[in-house]
C-alpha cells in the first residue's frame, strides 16, 4: 500500500507530516512511502534524508495524491482534492466545524478523511493526540516569543548596578498550552499566576509552582471532553474585573482560552491593555479564532501605547522540526490503529477511527455518533448494596449460588485455621510458638500500616521499606551460624536468598523512580 506525503502549501507552514525517522517504522508496517520533493526542507528534513530512509521522492504532486493513503498537516485545497483517487484515505488536521464546503468536496470525491484533531480524548488514544502535542509546543513557544519582545530579565537579580525585579506573568487558560507556558515561565524565573474556569486545573498549576487565581464563585467551567464551557454573565463580569486588576500589575499575559466550535472569547479589552505598564507583552494563542485580546491582529505583532501584542498563528510551525517529529509519531500510531499497510482498513467499530472520521463512502460523517454506554455484568446489589436505576440485569440464581459457594469456602478456611492453631498450641515446641506469635503479629501490623497508606504511594513506600528485609537476612544468618536442625538451616538459607532479592529490587525500583524526576 502506498502512503503519500505532500509538501504543505499553507501560509507560513514549515512542518511536514512525516520525518525521515518515521519512514522505517512505516515500511515495517507494510507501507511504500512516496514523498514530494522539498516537503521537509523547512523542518530540517532534506530530501537526501528521506531517500536514505527508503522513501521514494517525486517532483510530481499528482503522484503523491494518487497514493492509497495521504498524510498531511493542514487541510487540502480544492485543487488538491481533485488529485485524490476514488477510495483514498486522507489523514490530516481538518477543523471540520470550519470547513463544511471542503468536507462536502472530499465526500463527493469518495475520500475517507480521518481528522487527527478530532481523535477522541480517551486513555487509549493519548498517543494519537496531536492537539495536545501541538498545544504543548505552542505554550512553550509563547513564552519564548514574549521573552524576545520583553525588555527585561524574567528572573529577578541583584547586580552591582541595582536590583532587577522579576517579571510577573499571567497565563489565562489551564489547558495543555497554558500549563506549558506556566512551566516555561517558571523555568525562566518569573512570578507566574494562572487562571482557568475549571477548578480541576488548580492542583496542576500549583504543582508547577505557580499561583492559581480563584474567583469566589460556585460556578465551574468543566465542559465535555476536558474543554471549558461558556460561563454565565455574572461569572464573566467577576472574571473581567479580576483580569482588569491583574493587567495593571503583571508584565506579560499569555491568553490560551478557546471554546471548541466558537470564536475566542474577548478577555482582555482595549482599556485593560492601556492600563498595562510600558514594555508589557501580550501573547494571544487564540489569535486564529479572533483572539482573547480585543486588539489582537491574527498573524501580526502590533504595539499599542507601549504594549506589544503578539498574534502569531503559527507557533508550532516556528519549531517545525520538533512539531513534525511529534506529529509524525501520532500519525504512525493512527496508521497502526488502522491495521498498518498489510491489513489497512477503516473499521467503523473502532471508537478511535470512527470518532476521528469526518467523511466516508461519499458522505460526511461528522460529527460522530455519541459513544456507546459500556455494558457490564456487575451485580450491583451484591457489590454496592443498591442497584442503580436502569442498571444491567443480573441472573439472581447465579448470584445466590456463587454466594453460597463463597460462604462454604470461607467457613472451611476458618475451620482449617482453627485446627492449625490447635495443633500448634498442643504439640509445637515452645520456641516455635514464640516465633510463630511474632510472625502473626508482624503480618497484622504490616497489613494495617500498608493498608492505611494511599494506594498511589504503595510503590515508593514498598520500594524503600524493602530495606526492612535486612532483619530477615539477620535472622536467616543467625540460624545458619548455630548448630540447628537441617530444616532450620534450609529455611534460613531460603530466607536469606529471597530477602536479598527483595532488598536489591526495592532499591532498584527506587532509583528508577527518582530518575524520572531528574533533569
Amino acid at each position: 500500500m502506498k502512503l503519500g506525503i505532500p509538501r504543505e502549501v499553507g501560509p507560513d507552514e514549515r512542518r511536514v507530516a512525516m520525518v525521515p525517522e518515521t519512514i522505517s517504522r512505516l515500511q515495517k508496517a507494510g507501507f511504500e512511502v512516496v514523498v514530494e520533493a522539498h516537503a521537509g526542507i523547512a523542518a530540517d528534513c532534506p530530501d537526501a534524508a528521506y531517500q536514505e530512509a527508503g522513501a521514494t521522492l517525486t517532483e510530481d504532486t499528482a503522484d503523491v495524491f494518487g497514493c492509497d493513503v495521504v498524510a498531511m498537516i493542514g487541510p487540502p485545497t480544492e485543487a488538491q482534492v481533485g488529485l485524490f483517487q476514488s477510495g483514498a484515505t486522507l489523514l490530516t488536521m481538518m477543523s471540520p466545524a470550519d470547513n463544511d464546503g471542503l468536507l462536502k468536496s472530499l465526500a463527493d470525491a469518495s475520500v475517507t478523511t480521518i481528522a487527527m484533531d478530532c481523535v477522541p480524548r480517551i486513555s487509549r488514544a493519548q498517543k494519537l493526540d496531536v492537539l495536545s502535542a501541538m498545544a504543548n509546543i505552542a505554550g512553550y513557544r509563547a513564552i519564548i516569543e514574549a521573552a524576545n519582545h520583553f525588555g527585561r530579565f524574567f528572573a529577578g537579580q541583584m547586580t552591582a548596578a541595582g536590583r532587577v525585579e522579576p517579571a510577573k506573568v499571567l497565563v489565562i487558560g489551564g489547558g495543555v498550552a497554558g500549563l506549558a507556558a506556566v512551566t516555561a515561565a517558571k523555568g525562566l524565573g518569573a512570578i507566574v499566576r494562572a487562571f482557568d474556569t475549571r477548578l480541576a486545573v488548580k492542583e496542576q498549576v500549583e504543582s508547577l509552582g505557580a499561583e492559581f487565581l480563584v474567583l469566589d464563585f460556585e460556578e465551574t467551567g468543566e465542559g465535555e471532553g476536558g474543554y471549558a464551557k461558556v460561563m454565565s454573565e455574572s461569572f464573566l463580569e467577576a472574571e473581567m474585573k479580576m483580569f482588569a486588576e491583574q493587567a495593571i500589575d503583571v508584565d506579560i499575559i499569555v491568553c490560551t482560552a478557546i471554546i471548541p466550535g466558537r470564536d475566542a472569547p474577548t478577555l482582555i479589552t482595549s482599556g485593560m491593555v492601556e492600563t498595562m505598564k510600558e514594555g508589557s507583552v501580550i501573547v494571544d494563542l487564540a489569535a486564529e479564532r479572533g483572539g482573547n485580546c480585543a486588539l489582537t491582529e491574527p498573524g501580526e505583532v502590533i504595539r499599542h501605547q507601549g504594549v506589544t501584542i503578539i498574534g502569531h498563528t503559527d507557533l508550532p510551525s516556528r519549531m517545525a522540526s520538533l512539531s513534525s517529529r511529534l506529529y509524525g509519531n501520532a500519525m504512525a500510531a493512527m496508521l497502526d490503529e488502522m491495521g498498518g499497510g498489510e491489513d489497512f482498513q477503516v473499521d467503523l467499530d473502532n471508537e478511535i477511527v470512527r470518532g476521528a472520521m469526518v467523511t466516508n463512502d461519499g458522505a460526511v460523517t461528522w460529527p460522530p455518533p455519541p459513544p456507546k454506554e459500556p455494558s457490564t455484568g456487575i451485580d450491583y446489589s451484591k457489590d454496592f448494596g443498591k442497584r442503580p436505576e436502569g442498571g444491567p440485569s443480573v441472573d439472581a440464581s447465579a448470584g445466590e449460588s456463587s454466594g453460597v459457594a463463597r460462604s462454604f469456602w470461607t467457613a472451611l478456611g476458618a475451620l482449617a485455621g482453627f485446627l492449625l492453631l490447635l495443633v500448634i498450641g498442643l504439640w509445637a515446641p515452645e520456641s516455635f510458638t514464640k516465633h510463630f506469635t511474632v510472625f502473626v503479629l508482624a503480618c497484622f501490623v504490616g497489613w494495617q500500616v500498608v493498608w492505611s497508606v494511599t494506594p498511589a504511594l504503595h510503590t515508593p513506600l514498598m520500594s524503600v521499606t524493602n530495606a526492612i528485609s535486612g532483619i530477615i537476612i539477620l535472622g536467616g544468618i543467625l540460624h545458619l551460624s548455630v548448630d540447628s536442625s537441617t530444616a532450620a538451616i534450609v529455611l534460613g538459607g531460603i530466607a536469606v536468598f529471597f530477602a536479598t532479592i527483595n532488598i536489591a529490587g526495592g532499591f532498584l525500583v527506587t532509583r528508577r523512580m527518582l530518575a524520572m524526576f531528574r533533569r
